[in-house]
């Protein structure tokens, strides 16, 4: 017997690399170097935690093996969670051949470090194995990405994601994986409540027969009984099932039989709140147990149709949610969130959070309120602001788990993240996945605006800012309108531009003390030192923040650069040091 195949086993890798690690190198080496070698400790130990081991590295790049694979979930969350930088992780269960140095080689690693390469930073991509092999909370919060491409690879595989906000609404890289646009369905496979095991292939070509005919009808998407039967035999909610496989809608069924009667009833639910659809139940004979077949799934099928077109006209309509005093909670402070004043950030937050004592699921609710302390973090209105930046990355996290497919809520989810200056591809992701859910959202379109702005990426913004400004023309977000394409005017140096836009929209939003920065960066490149002056003795009255400080809206460092000399032109003219 050969070497290789006494070494050969099956092992969960886990694959993981620093985020942006080439530029971050290029732009501080030293610094680089440091921050990986201190990142290996504290990876080391969180493999150990969970019982794995780092059989290899290269660079910014870890390989490591589990012989659990719930273990290197668990492990791969934590990765993904805590490690500074950010990391990409890739988790993969597959067959691998040892090396005599301890290394590991084979398509297994292979798989798991293509998975990663398609992570985004802060979170892991976990493969269809995987997901298959483990049970309990944290394979709930797997969601799935579909199939993907591999690089460098000719087979595509299923993955989930797992980790930060990425698991609730990333939009797949490939075609394959975009979510349908028209209505899903996942039918789940049969329970067999008989006590005659033999009825177990009944059951099982009762969920074929039904999924065979329900996919014939155009206008339903339709998920393979190959994705639905790793439910077989295993307690899950329809939420769960909606959220991993992408789908709105879950059929469920049981098969009883008693002496030569057989009664199946069959479930249509929604997904997204569990919430019963359609309801019917079948008596007969086992005479013809394919006619019967037959029958009962062309019945299904005949009724599934009107039953998920008369819901998805609901879905259309309806409101977020269904508690009235709520909604008109959520109404008053979104009011006060659009005035952009000290005191009415915090009423909004305080209306906000009455709304959702009456509705804890209210997903608009939470992102506002988010968006509410991430404003007071980054103006720094109180004096410890960390408490803020917590509260803003919690009810983003849970706003979308509740409503991953709610454009309004990723737009407001996009801009908290812009603010806490987070990663900027995570910001990126959620505004183009609004976009794409909702093409006509004005709130979409002005909030992209400010993200490629931030970028550097100005004349994509400018793009962005008009449409938003044609879809709603008399919008009350006027003023954020003006100053967003006043950033873009700025990056590029057209600084008289941007002040006339700055001008307007202060006059609309004077409480928004980052304009006043930028225009006085403005008129210190314009030389204009007594306009800096007044600008510059305004913003002091409304902030405590040095100008120099207000970056976070900077994510290009020229541009960071760019402001900063503007604001030291205005102080210096001012104060004769220039």
């Amino acid at each position: 017997m050969t070497i290789s195949e006494t070494t050969r086993k099956l092992a969960t890798i886990v694959a993981l690399d620093v985020a942006g690690y080439s530029a971050r190198t290029e732009a501080d080496e030293a610094r680089t170097t440091a921050e990986v070698a201190a990142l290996r400790k504290v990876i080391e130990a969180i493999a150990a935690k969970h019982g794995g081991r780092i059989f290899n590295t290269a660079g910014d790049g870890f390989m490591l093996e589990f012989g659990s694979s719930l273990a290197a979930v668990e492990a791969a969350l934590e990765l993904a969670e805590t490690c500074e930088p950010k990391v990409r992780v890739g988790v993969h269960l597959g067959d691998v051949a040892v090396q005599p140095n301890g290394d590991l080689l084979g398509h297994g690693v292979n798989v798991a470090a293509r998975l990663m390469a398609q992570a985004t930073p802060g979170t892991a991509l976990v493969s269809s194995p995987v997901r298959g092999s483990i049970r309990g909370p944290i394979a709930e919060r797997l969601v799935t990405r579909g199939m993907l491409k591999l690089d460098k690879m000719a087979e595509t595989i299923e993955a989930f994601a797992l980790g930060g906000i990425e698991a609730g609404l990333s939009t797949p890289p490939t075609p394959a994986a975009a979510r349908p646009t028209k209505p899903s369905i996942a039918v789940l496979p049969f329970a067999n409540l008989s006590n005659d095991a033999e009825q177990e292939y009944f059951a099982d070509g009762m969920m074929e027969e039904i999924t065979n005919a329900l996919s014939r009808i155009r206008s339903i998407f339709v998920i393979a009984s190959a994705s639905t039967q790793q439910y077989k035999g295993k307690p899950v909610s329809a939420h769960a099932v909606g959220r991993e496989l992408g789908v709105r809608y879950v059929l469920e069924g049981s098969v009883r039989k008693a002496a030569n009667r057989i009664r199946i009833a069959v479930n249509l639910i929604d997904a997204a709140d569990g919430a019963q659809i359609w309801a019917e139940r079948y008596d007969d004979t086992l005479d013809d147990v394919f006619a019967l077949q037959d029958r009962v799934a062309l019945s299904v099928a005949g009724v599934i149709e009107p039953a998920v077109r008369d819901a998805e006209i609901r879905r259309a309509t309806r409101r977020p949610t269904t508690n009235i005093d709520a909604y008109d909670l959520y109404l008053k402070a979104v009011a006060l969130v659009d005035t952009y004043e000290k005191q009415s950030m915090f009423e909004a937050i305080r209306l906000l959070e009455r709304a959702l004592e009456l509705d804890p699921h209210y997903a608009q609710a939470l992102s506002v309120a988010g968006y509410a302390h991430s404003q007071i973090f980054v103006s720094r209105w109180v004096e410890d602001i960390a408490p803020h930046r917590r509260f803003a990355k919690d009810y983003a996290s849970r706003a979308v788990q509740l409503a991953a497919d709610d454009a309004d809520v990723l737009s407001w989810i996009s801009t908290i993240y812009l603010a806490l200056d987070e990663d900027a591809a995570m910001s990126t992701a959620l505004i183009d996945r609004s976009l794409a859910l909702n093409p006509g959202s004005s709130l979409a379109w002005m909030m992209s605006a400010w993200l490629r702005a931030a970028a550097g990426d100005a004349d994509v913004a400018v793009a962005h800012m008009e449409t938003s400004m044609r879809l709603n023309p008399s919008s009350s977000d006027r003023g954020h309108q003006l100053s967003g394409i006043a950033l873009a005017r700025f990056d590029q140096s057209r600084f008289e531009e941007a002040a006339r836009l700055l001008t307007e929209a202060i006059q609309l939003q004077p409480a928004v003390s980052f304009n006043l920065a930028l225009l006085t960066a403005c008129y210190g490149y314009l030389q204009q030192k007594q306009a800096a002056e007044a600008v510059i003795a305004k913003y002091r009255q409304i902030s405590s923040i040095g100008m120099r400080d207000r970056v976070a809206l900077f994510r290009n460092p020229a541009h960071r650069k760019l402001f900063h000399v503007g604001i030291d032109l205005a102080e210096g003219k001012i104060h004769g040091e220039r």
